[in-house]
């Protein structure tokens, strides 16, 4: 066994070891007659990091705006309605309006836990204690355990579903918009409650309401269950494999097993593409709920369906923005070239494919997982929210001419309540760690106190306008330690490191970790250079439509202002005229402006300004180019 992985043989319930697969894992698990289950790192907590300013920091600051205009009594509006009390204020609009009212409240519940975790604020601690409070004041008035926001929930669901009388479609079950999905949400918000506020009610109150939706799913057959699970569920199973894990309750693992839908998890497990077709979101937190339950029972064929379908959505279904889908949809495999538009790449699409690739790096700390979760992060994430109001995305457009649609944060559309997470966490995977290493995760200003070693250890940079970072260390005590450094697959042109002032030889290669194995003491510095260049990314279907890539970031031509009227030749996106794929022959960088660039006698009709797509809003753009053959003589 290697000895950057630690053992730690837990104890045992009704023959399972258990550890929480979300919050608070330890290194492994013990299983009955199977493997043990190894993680190779994990992130620390959402306290221990510190971001430093940059654009990370600046979008949290926005976020947590964003949250405290929020007034609690109307997210918790419609949950007094169908308890048959008067609300103390009135509901929200929007998707609040509809039968999905109430997974903004979830939402909100777990952004606000994370916040004051990011953040110290107790506002949002206060915040978090208040609804936790109100929740439960609603479910005593249930007596039941039930607690919801759509209209008429509990009575459909206990009187026809429960029952077998069940008319499923894509979203809709016995006429409500997703329950199942919305409740995962409330079950989401309560375990970050008492994960990261320590609020123990909140546990009390899900495990109350997992007890009722025992009593909705368990009296199912398979056919009655299969046929359920064909409406949105979200990623409710993997709230009840977390509840299983605080509790070491077996029930709830046996009701996280009950949303499987074998329609679907079957075949990622033989490993079938079969995603042409189906509904990207619904489909992605099915495997974010198999890897939990792996870490929890050790069944190998959870991880492989995991590892197969985040390899196949990440290397045949999405754009160089990390993004995927278009009208939330996934297409035929590699069949990307046609299917750009206002609708393409949904925002809650890459916060899952985020939260899946966490899973994989912790079993495997792949530096290609590292490099996906950055140019996802950078690319859309941070691109998905106004820099100046704040706003998110649903769409992240990548229309060829296209502009960013942010939505008025009172719609409460999903990507309105994955965006008040998407900007409030930050800090989680900055650093990665087991006993022995650390792993420097992402190049992100910020601060990480890691308290067990004694190591305060900051990471100065302002990347992605600077091409590199800097790794200084304050120890109680000389710490023996391997830092492990990020070599990204984008460093054409190499990487160079030195500690404390000598270069250290680099014989890996891009795509992978520097190991510096070194006795940490205090005043010690690593600087990391990380040359950015110009390169081309084709389509997969087209290799004559391309974007264009610096480092890391995706560009974006600057095609005039949204307001633009369409006669305009603004409006109007060029070709690129070249006979050379080498686009650092023909673009120049901007005087004065960090990361952009103009093309030279190469855009047809005219030559286009080119920067960092998170950089880009209220203009119309395209990062997408046709690109053709010069004619001698033109």
């Amino acid at each position: 066994m290697k000895k950057s992985i630690r053992l730690l043989l837990l104890p045992f319930f009704l023959g399972l070891g258990t550890v929480a697969c979300s919050s608070h894992k330890l290194s492994y698990i013990k299983t009955t007659g199977m493997e043990v289950i190894s993680f190779r790192a994990l992130p620390f907590n959402l306290s221990d990091i510190k971001l430093l300013d940059g654009p990370f920091l600046h979008a949290t600051e926005l976020d947590a705006k964003t949250l405290l205009n929020y007034e609690p009594d109307r997210l918790l509006s419609r949950f007094y309605t169908e308890a048959g009390l008067k609300p103390k204020a009135e509901h929200y609009m929007g998707w609040e309006n509809e039968t999905i009212a109430g997974h903004s409240l979830g939402h909100y519940l777990s952004a606000c836990s994370m916040m004051y975790q990011t953040t110290g604020d107790k506002r949002f601690l206060e915040r978090v204690n208040y609804i936790v409070g109100e929740l439960k004041f609603l479910q005593d008035a249930d007596g039941n355990g039930y607690i919801g926001a759509f209209p008429n929930g509990k009575k459909i669901l206990e009187n026809e579903v429960a029952k077998g009388d069940i008319r499923s479609q894509g979203f809709d079950l016995n006429g409500i918009w997703v329950p199942f999905y919305t409740e995962h949400k409330m079950m989401a918000g309560l375990r970050d409650a008492y994960h990261l506020c320590g609020n123990s009610v909140a546990l009390e109150v899900e495990k109350r309401f997992a007890d009722w939706l025992d009593g909705i799913v368990s009296p199912l057959n398979d056919e009655q269950v299969q046929k359920m699970l064909r409406c949105e569920h979200g990623g409710i199973s993997e709230t009840l494999a977390d509840l299983y894990a605080d509790t070491k309750d077996q029930k709830y693992l046996r009701i996280s097993k009950i949303f499987y839908q074998k329609a679907i998890l079957d075949s990622l497990k033989v490993e079938k593409d079969i995603l042409p077709g189906k509904h990207c979101n619904t489909n992605i937190p099915k495997l974010i709920a198999l890897s939990c339950i792996y870490e929890l029972t050790g069944d190998t064929t959870d991880r492989k369906a995991a590892e197969f379908f985040w390899q196949t959505v990440v290397n045949h279904h999405s754009y160089v923005t990390g993004g995927n889908g278009n009208e939330e949809y996934f297409g035929p495999e590699d069949k990307l070239r046609n299917r750009l538009g206002e609708g393409t790449t949904e925002t809650c699409n890459v916060y899952n494919m985020l939260k899946l690739s966490e899973h994989l790096f912790e079993w495997k700390a792949s530096a290609r997982v590292a490099d996906f979760y950055e140019r996802a992060l950078f690319n859309h994430i941070l691109s998905s929210q106004n820099p100046v109001t704040g706003n998110v995305t649903y769409n992240l457009s990548l229309e060829m001419g296209g502009f960013k649609d942010f939505q008025d944060p009172y719609s409460f559309t999903c990507c309105v309540g994955t965006g008040m997470e998407n900007h409030s966490k930050y800090g989680k995977n900055i650093f990665y760690h087991n006993d022995n290493e650390l792993f420097v995760f992402q190049f992100i200003a910020s601060e990480l106190t890691w308290k067990e070693k004694g190591i305060i250890l900051a990471q100065k940079t302002s990347f992605p306008d600077e091409q590199g970072s800097q790794i200084e260390f304050k120890c109680e005590k000389p710490v023996k330690l391997a830092l492990q450094v990020r070599y990204p697959s984008w460093a054409r042109n190499g990487i160079e490191i030195n500690v404390n002032g000598r270069r250290k030889s680099v014989s890996s290669q891009p795509g992978s970790f520097i190991q510096i194995e070194k006795t940490w003491k205090t005043g010690d510095k690593v600087e990391i250079n990380i040359p950015f260049s110009l390169r081309l990314e084709p389509m997969p279907d087209d290799s004559n439509r391309v974007a264009v890539m610096y480092g890391p970031l995706v560009l974006a031509g600057d095609l005039g202002s949204v307001t633009d009227s369409l006669s305009n030749d603004a409006m109007y996106v060029p070709v690129m005229m070249t006979n050379n794929r080498d686009p650092s022959t023909w673009m120049k960088p901007v005087e004065g402006k960090l990361n952009t660039f103009i093309t030279v006698n190469t855009g047809k009709p005219r030559d286009i300004e080119l920067r960092p797509f998170y950089a880009i809003y209220n203009r119309r753009y395209s990062i997408y180019w046709d690109i053709f053959n010069r004619v001698p003589g033109t």
